[in-house]
């Protein structure tokens, strides 16, 4: 089983709460605006392998390092994330045509600032938005996902709440 620390929307804040959540995994994957690159360079440090995608406020600093959507395999599961991507049912129209080409298991996004876990069963595949870590936007508590992937499939699914924004 590989474990995962999924987040998105530091807009430059991390704190000792999201460090702690995400020891131990495997993979720490972040679904954009990163908004400083030195929040990339501190997820690197915190596990074996990091991977990210860039957001929309997110600057050259953090472009010249995370692409726009990244797409790859974990423990048999294809998985693509981007930034901007909509939900089941309500996909961003960039995000349509990646889905019908890749046909992922899993596709996580980020911007929306609100956490969502939804299953799509005309694309088959699990959706996840992991909300927001950091304290910039209208969400008010701020939270993380973690899980595994064993076989081809999510497991443990877990969402974390790190606080409420303002604190």
């Amino acid at each position: 089983m590989t474990r995962i620390g999924l987040l998105s929307d530091t807009h430059g804040y991390l704190d000792e709460r999201i460090a702690h959540h995400l020891r131990g995994c495997d993979e720490i994957w972040h679904a954009g605006d990163f908004g400083d690159a030195r929040v990339v360079d501190e997820l690197q440090a915190l596990a074996p392998r990091f991977r990210g995608v860039y957001g929309n406020i997110d600057g050259t600093d953090v472009r010249r390092t995370q692409p726009l959507v990244q797409d790859f395999e974990v423990e048999g599961l294809r998985v693509l994330i981007t930034h901007i991507g909509g939900y089941p049912g309500h996909y961003a129209p960039a995000a349509r045509p990646l889905l019908a080409e890749v046909r992922p298991g899993l596709f996580v996004t980020g911007h929306s600032h609100i956490l969502r876990v939804m299953p799509d069963k005309k694309l088959g595949l699990l959706h996840l938005n992991p909300g927001a870590a950091g304290r910039h936007g209208f969400h008010q508590v701020r939270t993380l996902l973690r899980f595994g992937i064993e076989a081809g499939k999510v497991v443990d699914l877990q969402a974390v709440e790190l606080g409420k924004r303002a604190s």
